[in-house]
């Protein structure tokens, strides 16, 4: 298998949870990270530049707002910038505010659809215009097993992760001529944080509480929920040369637990 050693890839939303365990994954692959985050989360994104480092690799924190599309553009340039190539996009930064349908407030409805499909159009602009003068590139999008079915809580973030899927398809379709494959990552409920401060992601708010969690784990047909290490992984097999024949696909990464 070729290495991904010295290949330089972008993450949104690196500074917390999933995408934090994505940089640390690819890092430990060699490759180098840009590490997206926003204001207010520069300590997060400092810690996950420290594990990237700890791995044996590089890369810099680049801040930036999804929803602002000249700021992602800035981003994929400024990362080019300072390696020379970006092969690799990840575009994982989300918003899941946790409203029911009735109760769902006007501004949270565009915070959801501005960060959690805009946002990804916009990586996905980004990361095309970068990737397709060297005919290569790995674009990898996080959305979630929501977007497959509903689950009775939140119908916009479902809504929107819905729609990550045919703006996935598309671009597979548009990019495909350049070398470039388009894919998605659906994952299940997803441990978060540590043990001072558990969480799970993905799952009907809320699940914070140690007992709650110890009784949502018997519904995991492996007997617990995923890790952000376990989205990582995926995302390294999607990343490498040798899955160039995966384009437009939705991998779902939940357990099993959609089986049930």
């Amino acid at each position: 298998m070729e290495s991904l050693q010295g290949a330089v890839a972008l993450v949104t939303g690196a500074a917390t949870g999933i995408g934090k365990g994505i940089a640390v994954t690819l890092a430990q692959c060699g490759v180098m990270v840009g590490i997206n985050h926003l204001p207010g989360q520069e300590e997060g994104a400092k810690d996950t530049l420290e594990r990237v480092r700890a791995a044996g690799s590089d890369g810099m924190v680049l801040e930036g707002d999804v929803r602002r599309r000249d700021e992602v553009l800035a981003m994929g340039e400024t990362l080019r910038g300072q390696f020379g190539h970006v092969e690799i996009w990840v575009n994982n930064a989300a918003y899941q505010p946790n409203h029911r349908l009735l109760a769902y407030p006007a501004d949270d409805v565009e915070r959801v659809l501005d960060t959690n499909l805009k946002g990804y159009l916009w990586g996905i602009q980004a990361a095309a215009r970068i990737m397709r003068d060297r005919g290569y590139g790995r674009i990898i999008n996080i959305s979630s097993v929501h977007g497959k079915r509903p689950a009775g809580f939140d119908p916009v973030y479902a809504m929107s992760k819905g729609g990550i899927k045919m703006l996935v398809r598309e671009a597979a379709i548009e990019l495909g001529r350049y070398g470039i494959t388009v894919n998605t990552i659906e994952p299940g409920a997803v441990h978060v944080g540590g043990k001072g401060n558990p969480h799970l992601v993905d799952t009907p708010p809320p699940l914070t509480n140690p007992d709650d969690l110890a009784r949502r784990r018997l519904t995991f047909p492996l007997g617990r929920p995923g890790l952000a290490k376990d989205i990582g992984y995926l995302v390294v097999m999607l990343a490498r040369p040798e899955s160039g024949f995966v384009n437009g696909a939705a991998i779902r990464a939940d357990g099993g637990s959609m089986l049930l």
